[in-house]
């Protein structure tokens, strides 16, 4: 049984002036996510449930058999302001405590996500929060079922590890990496919560530490989240798809996400293809006195730097990807996220 954390505890969270807060829970009041415990560093900890806009036979059909994702509802999502959960943004969950305690959800547990996650925390905690970019990154899965199906997959940078529990109600197996033993265990337990969606998909999700300051993965076997060497030759004799959400929000680890995606794709054996997420933010700066992005455009100019790239072994395509297909997540898609396809192709 989950013990929930006492009630006054909500009441002494206080905001710094380096909280940051994900915009999926910004308008969202307090008593709509259930509080289940305090992590290692004494944040408050939520569980939250994200609604699927599929229904039963569309799940039977298209997301566990791999059918045609014209079978999946592609009916227009409930307003930001209501939701099919009665809440903003579509973080919407029950206020039922039992559901906590391993009761099914209101309806099939098929359209549901159940995600633990903080709401605010320092900016090096960004990862234990739901940003909309992983939504995003998740519909365009749902969407791209031919894309993941039967493939084995790698989430950089996977935070909560939402993106890769959809990715792994299709794909055959799915890496899903990130560094801090504390928040891999919470993207462990995620997982755990939503193991009923990736074994009706057949998909395994296995949650190992990547880190993109280092050239080589762990495999310290006292380290947690360590890589076996049987795990990392499947990495690279078999991922296809790298996929990664939210992760360009600072100028040093957008460098080091850029080197690690072209590292990856220089050893894996089979050709590869990454999407990105990343949602363009405006902030006002003193250094130029005006509104400007300057995160989204360094991730734009490493963009072109990828592609520019020649060292006669690979060479990288880059292509938007237009965010018009079906929303089968209920969130608030705004113009400002976007979707981007980098292809690694041998050159011949």
């Amino acid at each position: 049984m989950v013990q929930l954390a006492p009630a006054a505890a909500m009441d002494e969270v206080t905001f710094r002036s380096d909280t940051v807060l994900s915009d999926v829970h910004l308008y969202t009041p307090n008593h709509r996510h259930l509080m289940v415990r305090l992590n290692s560093v004494g944040q408050p900890v939520f569980l939250s449930q994200f609604k699927l806009l599929w229904s039963q036979d569309s799940w039977t059909d298209s997301g566990a058999k791999g059918g045609d994702h014209g079978h999946v509802h592609t009916k227009e999502p409930p307003s930001a302001e209501t939701g099919s959960t009665g809440s903003p943004t579509g973080s919407g969950h029950t206020q039922e405590e039992d559901d906590v305690l391993g009761e099914e959800a209101q309806g099939s547990p098929h359209d549901i996500i159940r995600i633990e996650h903080t709401m605010a925390t320092p900016l090096e905690d960004v990862g234990k929060q739901v940003w909309r970019g992983a939504l995003l990154l998740a519909d365009y899965i749902l969407f791209r079922q031919d894309l993941f199906r039967g493939c084995t997959a790698l989430e950089l940078g996977a935070g909560t590890g939402l993106a890769s529990i959809i990715a792994a109600t299709v794909a055959q197996t799915v890496y899903c990496t990130d560094v801090g033993a504390d928040l891999l265990a919470m993207c462990q337990r995620n997982i755990a919560l939503n193991s009923h969606l990736a074994a009706a998909g057949g998909g395994v999700v296995k949650v190992k530490e990547l880190d993109w300051l280092k050239d080589d993965l762990c495999t310290d076997p006292e380290v947690p989240f360590s890589w076996s060497q049987e795990e990392i030759s499947d990495l690279y004799d078999h991922t296809t798809i790298l996929f990664a959400a939210e992760v360009f929000y600072d100028d040093d680890l957008t460098d080091a996400v850029f080197k690690t995606l072209s590292r990856l794709a220089h050893r894996l054996k089979n050709a590869c293809t990454a999407i990105l997420s990343v949602e363009k933010r405006l902030n006002f700066t003193l250094r130029h006195l005006d509104v400007t992005c300057e995160a989204y455009d360094h991730f734009r100019s490493c963009l072109r730097a990828l592609e520019q790239l020649a060292d006669g072994k690979l060479r990288f395509v880059v292509e938007p990807v237009e965010a018009s297909f079906p929303q089968l997540l209920v969130y608030e898609r705004i113009q400002q996220l976007e979707l981007w396809k980098i292809i690694a192709e041998p050159v011949t």
